[in-house]
Order: structure tokens, then C-alpha cells, then sequence
């Protein structure tokens, strides 16, 4: 099994890039974005949304969100839109989306531009015959009986393919390159096959569609780019894509210099499964609540959690890119994330597992504001007013009848320190109400004259009963138990934990597009129904389970 490796921050395309336009061979950089509108986004998309745009900033190009609708059976509008809102929220701005339907002229044109120049052929093979027929790692493929169709009978067939003359399957028109060849993917890959099925953007005009790996080289020529980024699984694709788009060149149908696809690794995160088949068994079989639930690796459920796009851009730059497959601890993510929001998430009081206490001597019906910071190391963030009263809410791990060595907090004669207000002293505990009693001391109050001379070693934070906002809040923490998750089988069954908190009352007017620190608990996010959702703990938890 592999073991989670350290990032590194190194990036091999930056130096192609740097030696292609030092030598000339391309004057500016176009990089491309290119999903398959078949489904919602998710980190490892995240990583090459920010390796392509920024590339494309770095070196004063632009990067083309180009959607990639050759399969019409499973893209959908709904997809497209998710798309487009995920890489605008990751703040990248594409101008106008381009899609591959946009090329599909284009494309068949290339098409019988192949068959002409004797580089294609229909092929009306069984798709069992096909498979058949293309041979094994150790054994060459062997040639269709098709092959030799006269580039005129092969028009034809094509023509009428295109017109709708035949079903499903019928035919497919194929590259004509080498059957023998040891690289399989140039045995004669196939280019077009028919699919009477309506397009959500060109609806029934085709019923012959493109495959992807003839599409994508040359969307990739038309629209100028220079640096074709993919993952290392395109990397045998690679010569069929430099076959393609030479031949069209030579043939006058497209410019050079030719794009160049550059290969590199995938992300692979510990705890994190981002299979699209396992992914949609998790929503359909209702392990979590849709696309967006905060524990999916999805960037609608990123969003959602907290996670913030700054938090990406530091963990894709931490992460690096590297031609070789990497396993990278979840925890590195979580620390890009911590590390961003503890530059930018003012602090806030909340109490989430409350318990009562009472300040005996405080006066009856007194209450006063306390001035707070809201970030103790931005000053250039300002101050709120806490309200302060009698009765407090404060943590129950704050009190213990009985404490241990090294405990500082409340217990029977000891004395604290309300963070931000008095010093009180514990007289002890009421069981009829579940209540801590206290006594306060008037002239200790923070930030006053005198209020040094009480020393103290426990500091609590607390909220006040009477003016708090009660409010349901949601923890997460990872979905799979294994670091090395195969599906449902290692789901965690503590991935959510809903629980019942005090928060102070500014807090009930948050938005959603707001990160605050409960202090001493973590990153929260205001959710929809007036929810909190933790997006991250203040230290990583899990690496201190596995030591």
C-alpha cells in the first residue's frame, strides 16, 4: 500500500513552458480547462483548474474553460452551470465558455479530410469483432476486413452515417494507422460512431458523434493552445494526439506550431475517494445529503464546508505537479485551509457543549457590553461589544468536581479568568439546576485599573444566557475511516456530529459567505437554515491519533 508522501513544490511544466518560449516555438501561452459536463466537480479538479489558469496568469496567456460534450447521453445543462459557478468561486475568470459541440463542423470536415487522404476508413465490424480483433499487450492486432475500402466507397458510408441511415452501432468510422503497432491505443483508434441521441446544446442535428480522443487535439488546435495539461493516463494517448494534428496540418486544416499535451500526476489524497462511479453510489444510495454535503470532496460540498478558493490556490502550490503518482495526507489540505482562514476569520465565542454557570454576587438584572478584539493579531479588524450578564453559558469540560494535575480551570475554590471580563471563583456545583456557582470580583474586569493584581492561570471563553443565540451546529470530520478507502464498506460512521450550541448573539445575523473562529473550537461557515458547519478543527487531530 502506498504511504502518504511530503508535497513537493516543484513544477516540470513551468520549465517546458519557460524553454518553448525562450526558443521561439510558441509566442504566448494558452492553456485549457476542459471537463465533461457529466457530473459536479470535485479536488482533483480543483488542482488542474489552478495549475491552468495560474500557468496561463504566470506567463501573461489565458486559460479557455472549454467544455467537452462529445457524449450526449450523459452531459447536462445543470452540469455545465455547476461548472461555471465552481471555477468563477475559485476566482478565475474564462471570459466565454467554449464547448466542443461549438467545433463539431470543424471536426467532421477533418473527418472526411482523413478519408480522402487515405487515414480513415469505416469500419463495419461488430463491436465483439473489433475487440477481438485489436489484439492483446502481447499479441499485434489484426486488420479489419474493411480496411481497404476505396476512399470513396468510405465517403459515402460516412455521408450516410452522418444523414442517419443506420442504427446504434452500425458502423464506426477509424483512424487507419497500425494494427501491429505496440502502443494499443494506435491500432486503428476509433474517431466517430453513431449515437441517435439529442445533444443539450445542438439537440438532434447529429447522430454521429465525435470521440474524445479525436476531439480533444483538435479543439486544442482551433482555439491556439499551446500546452495541453493532462493527466498521466492520457500519456499513451499522446502519440495518436501528435498523429492527428500533424496530419491535419500537413492536410492545411489547422496552424502550426501544434499544441503540446504535457502529462502529470493525478491528485491522490489520503481518506478521499474521487471516482466519479463511487462518488454518484455515495449520493444515490443517500451515505450523504447530494453533491454538496461538506463531507464530499466535491467543490460544491468544499464550498459549503468553509474550504476557501485561497485554500486551494496554497494547497495546489504546496502539492506541486510531478510526472510520478503521489499519495498526499488529507491533512496537507486541512493545513492549507487552517492556515488561510487564520489570516482572515475574525474570532467569535460559542459554546458547544453548554453548561450553566451562575455568578451569585453579580447584581440582579445587571447587564454590561464587554469590548472584544476580532482578531486578536489584526488590530486593522476592529472591535465588537459582547454582552455580559449573571448567568453564562461556558464549556462543560470547564468544570470538574474533581480535577486532575495540571487542571486550571473551574473546580471548588479555584479561581479563572472570563476571557475578556472578570476573574471568577468557583464555590461549587448545584445539582438541582446543573449549574456552576460562582463569585466574581467587581474591580477585575479586563482592561481596567487593578485588574492585573488578580493572577490567574485558566482563561474560558462563555456566552450569555440571556442575550445568546441558540443555534444547531454541524461537525465534520473525514468520511472514511481507512486512509486508503475502497467505498461504502469504510465509511466513518462519525464523519457528522449534529449538536445543540450557545453562540454569542452577533453570530445569528452571519452569512453564509463568512468564515469565523469559534475560539478553542475551530473554523466555522454559517450554512442555509441558519446552521454552523466546522470546516476544519484549529489542529490537526488525526495525526495525533495515528502517533
Amino acid at each position: 500500500m502506498n504511504k502518504p508522501q511530503p508535497p513537493s513544490a516543484s513544477n516540470f511544466i513551468k520549465q517546458v513552458i519557460e524553454a518553448d518560449l525562450a526558443s521561439g516555438k510558441h509566442k504566448a501561452v494558452v492553456t485549457r480547462f476542459p471537463p465533461e459536463p457529466n457530473g459536479y466537480l470535485h479536488f482533483g479538479h480543483a488542482k488542474s483548474i489552478v495549475l491552468n489558469f495560474e500557468l496561463a496568469k504566470r506567463y501573461g496567456g489565458r486559460c479557455n474553460l472549454r467544455f467537452d460534450d462529445t457524449n450526449p447521453e450523459k452531459e447536462e445543462q445543470e452540469y455545465v452551470d455547476s461548472i461555471e459557478e465552481m471555477v468563477r468561486w475559485l476566482g478565475y475568470d474564462y471570459g466565454k465558455a467554449l464547448y466542443a459541440s461549438d467545433y463539431f463542423d470543424f471536426m467532421y470536415e477533418c473527418a472526411e479530410h482523413l478519408l480522402q487522404a487515405g487515414l480513415a476508413y469505416v469500419d463495419s465490424q461488430t463491436p465483439e469483432e473489433m475487440q477481438h480483433n485489436r489484439g492483446s499487450f502481447t499479441e499485434a492486432g489484426r486488420n479489419s476486413p474493411y480496411r481497404d475500402r476505396t476512399p470513396e466507397e468510405n465517403l459515402r458510408l460516412l455521408r450516410s452515417m452522418k444523414g442517419g441511415k443506420y442504427p446504434d452501432g452500425a458502423h464506426v468510422l477509424r483512424a487507419r494507422i497500425d494494427m501491429a503497432s505496440p502502443n494499443i491505443n494506435m491500432r486503428d483508434p476509433a474517431l466517430y460512431r453513431i449515437k441517435h441521441a439529442e445533444h443539450h446544446r445542438t439537440g438532434d442535428k447529429w447522430c454521429i458523434y465525435p470521440m474524445y480522443t479525436y476531439a480533444h487535439p483538435i479543439e486544442d488546435a482551433v482555439e491556439g493552445v499551446s500546452h495541453s495539461l493532462c493527466t498521466l493516463e492520457f500519456e499513451d494517448q499522446r502519440p495518436f494526439y501528435d498523429w492527428l494534428l500533424d496530419n491535419l496540418a500537413q492536410g492545411g486544416l489547422v496552424k502550426r506550431p501544434l499544441p503540446q499535451q504535457i502529462e502529470f500526476a493525478r491528485l491522490n489524497l489520503t481518506h478521499v475517494l474521487l471516482s466519479k462511479r463511487k462518488l454518484i453510489q455515495l449520493v444515490e444510495e443517500r451515505h450523504v445529503d447530494g453533491w454538496d454535503d461538506p463531507r464530499l470532496p466535491t467543490l460544491a460540498g468544499a464550498r459549503r464546508r468553509g474550504y476557501t478558493p485561497e485554500g486551494f490556490r496554497r494547497f495546489a502550490e504546496r502539492i506541486g505537479v510531478s510526472k510520478a503518482n503521489q499519495l498526499i495526507d488529507f491533512g496537507v489540505l486541512e493545513d492549507c485551509m487552517r492556515e488561510h482562514l487564520n489570516e482572515i476569520a475574525p474570532r467569535r465565542m460559542a459554546v458547544l457543549d453548554p453548561l450553566k454557570l451562575v455568578i451569585t454576587n453579580y447584581p440582579a438584572g445587571k447587564e454590561e457590553l464587554v469590548e472584544v478584539p476580532n482578531h486578536p493579531q489584526k488590530p486593522e479588524m476592529g472591535r465588537r461589544q459582547v454582552p455580559l450578564s449573571g448567568e453564562l453559558w461556558i464549556e462543560r469540560e470547564d468544570y470538574q468536581d474533581t480535577p486532575p494535575k495540571g487542571y486550571f480551570r473551574l473546580y471548588p475554590g479555584n479561581t479563572v479568568r472570563l476571557r475578556y471580563g472578570y476573574v471568577v471563583k468557583c464555590v461549587g456545583y448545584d445539582n438541582a439546576t446543573d449549574s456552576v456557582r460562582c463569585e466574581y470580583f467587581a474591580d477585575s474586569r479586563s482592561g481596567t485599573a487593578g485588574a492585573d493584581k488578580y493572577k490567574v492561570k485558566g482563561n474560558i471563553h462563555w456566552v450569555s444566557v440571556r442575550h445568546a443565540h441558540a443555534c444547531e451546529v454541524r461537525l465534520y470530520d473525514r468520511l472514511f475511516q481507512a486512509e486508503h478507502p475502497q467505498g461504502v464498506e469504510h465509511l466513518n460512521e462519525h464523519s457528522m456530529k449534529t449538536i445543540a450550541a450557545q453562540l454569542e448573539p452577533g453570530l445569528k445575523n452571519e452569512t453564509s459567505d463568512t468564515a469565523v473562529q469559534f475560539e478553542r473550537h475551530g473554523y466555522f461557515i454559517a450554512d442555509r437554515g441558519g446552521a454552523f458547519n466546522r470546516t476544519v478543527t484549529l489542529r490537526d487531530s488525526w495525526t495525533a491519533q495515528k502517533t
